[in-house]
């Protein structure tokens, strides 16, 4: 699919850590950036450092074996300035003792109807803002869902930006939850970036590029 999208973004240099799998690092490398997918081990204070954001794709806390033992280098590098991006995890056969540096709870919640409302629970949030605006037009287009295993308790670190829901049932306004940690940011996200990105959903990269450069 060709699209002809409004795009600006902050920062350049990727470090995506591969979980269940996905094309998230493929939609990026289109859009610009510079995308090094990195194994378990290479995710050392050293190695971090040099990227603008570092991108846990779907499910990579719950298959990788060694994220345990490497999630304190996750962490410090937020604390000293970096942008992590955590998509979404379930909380069965997590591989970490938390998914955040702060208490989060993953939760079954999930928004099937692609269509359902998006409303900004923040609207002056740089994610809402820097470098592109987004708008509710921005949510148009999405393919078979807004997303799945949304947080359900969060410690206050935490700011949820957006909400949505499926017809009849409650705000879930656990899907997209922005912490500044440190110098940096920690981001945990059940918004199915994995899903839009491949489909070339305009909105869906605009956003995604506004989350990383939340450093910037």
């Amino acid at each position: 699919r060709v699209v002809r999208l409004s795009l600006k973004r902050r920062g350049q240099t990727i470090g995506y850590v591969q979980g269940a799998g996905d094309q998230v690092p493929a939609g990026l490398r289109q859009i610009g950036y510079s995308v090094e997918e990195l194994q378990v081990d290479n995710l050392t204070a050293d190695r971090l450092r040099k990227f603008d954001a570092v991108i846990l794709g779907v499910r990579a806390y719950n298959t990788l074996e060694g994220i345990r033992s490497r999630q304190p280098a996750l962490f410090d590098y937020a604390k000293a300035g970096g942008t992590v991006i955590v998509q979404y995890a379930t909380s069965h056969e997590l591989h970490v003792e938390a998914p955040a540096p702060y208490p989060l709870k993953i939760s079954r919640d999930r928004v099937s109807e692609e269509t359902a409302e998006v409303r900004f629970l923040l609207p002056d949030h740089p994610v809402l803002n820097v470098p592109n605006k987004i708008t509710p037009a921005d949510f148009e287009g999405w393919v078979q869902e807004r997303g799945l295993y949304f947080a359900n308790e969060w410690d206050g670190a935490f700011q949820a930006v957006l909400s949505c829901n499926d017809a009849g049932e409650p705000p879930r306004d656990g899907g997209l939850l922005v912490a500044k940690h440190g110098a940096g940011y920690f981001v945990y996200t059940g918004y199915s970036w994995f899903r839009q990105i491949p489909a070339g959903v305009p909105g869906a990269f605009r956003l995604f590029a506004n989350l990383i450069a939340l450093g910037h």
